[in-house]
């Protein structure tokens, strides 16, 4: 258990880095004139955005089951602890998301420049929320059309990000379940998407600098302990053992 917290832990703390960067310089979202650059980030976003991210939750899951290459049984376990795994972080975000009740920073802007009050925003069902945007921002230049469409559909609260806990629970089951089989290759490329994708939700003025650190906090707390449950339920996962069961299995 120490070493699993230990690796996931470490992968955690370098997916913080940025945002904590971000929070620590005092940085605020507002329009800018980037948008060919935004659309980049957009489209790293609808990687976790319904329905993408269940396309995204297949294709992850079923390049996980190639590289442990467990058999049936076995894999069938797998898919189950890591299906009900990023079913819970989003069940657990909507929860926080709930209580806590803090505007987005593209609502902030809106309150700011468009004489928004947020508290109204956020008391209006979320068709009326959509609405509000779409014929406020039906004129605005500084804001593509796309990002006011991507605005319309996700009216919610901003804390904690469900797309950081999505893409960082996935990066954090990397490190815990690939790493120890040494496909380190397929460990940076989901590293770097999920970073990519928690980067994009600042851009986007979706998010909050420590909305992408709690939701990194909490997808280590729910991975670690995935991960345990699948070393115990399952086997360990080195190299090593794989050998010796192959070796076994000729025998």
């Amino acid at each position: 258990m120490y070493k699993i917290a230990k690796r996931t832990g470490l992968g955690a703390m370098l997916l913080m880095i940025i945002p904590i960067l971000v929070w620590v310089s005092g940085w605020q979202w507002h329009p800018g004139n980037e948008a060919d650059w935004w659309r980049g980030m957009f489209w790293i976003t609808q990687t976790v955005s319904a329905p993408w991210g269940i396309v995204t939750s297949a294709l992850l899951l079923a390049w996980f089951l190639w590289c442990l290459r467990f058999r049936l049984k076995p894999a069938l376990g797998l898919a189950c602890i890591l299906g009900v795994t990023i079913l819970a972080g989003q069940g657990l975000k909507t929860v926080i998301k709930q209580r806590v009740q803090e505007p987005r920073p593209y609502v902030l802007w809106l309150e700011r420049d468009f004489s928004l009050d947020d508290r109204v925003f956020y008391s209006l069902p979320g068709k009326e929320r959509a609405q509000w945007v779409k014929k406020q921002l039906r004129d605005e230049g500084r804001i593509p059309p796309w990002l006011r469409k991507h605005w319309q559909h996700d009216t919610g609260f901003a804390f904690p990000s469900g797309h950081t806990i999505f893409a960082a629970s996935w990066a954090l089951l990397a490190l815990g379940l690939l790493w120890p089989r040494r496909h380190f290759a397929s460990v940076a490329i989901i590293m770097a998407w999920a970073a990519a994708v928690m980067c994009s939700r600042l851009i986007l003025g979706m998010h909050w600098p420590r909305d992408l650190v709690m939701g990194t906090a909490l997808s280590w707390l729910m991975i670690t302990l995935a991960c345990w449950l699948v070393q115990r339920w399952i086997g360990p996962l080195t190299p090593r053992q794989d050998e010796a069961r192959d070796i076994n299995s000729r025998a």
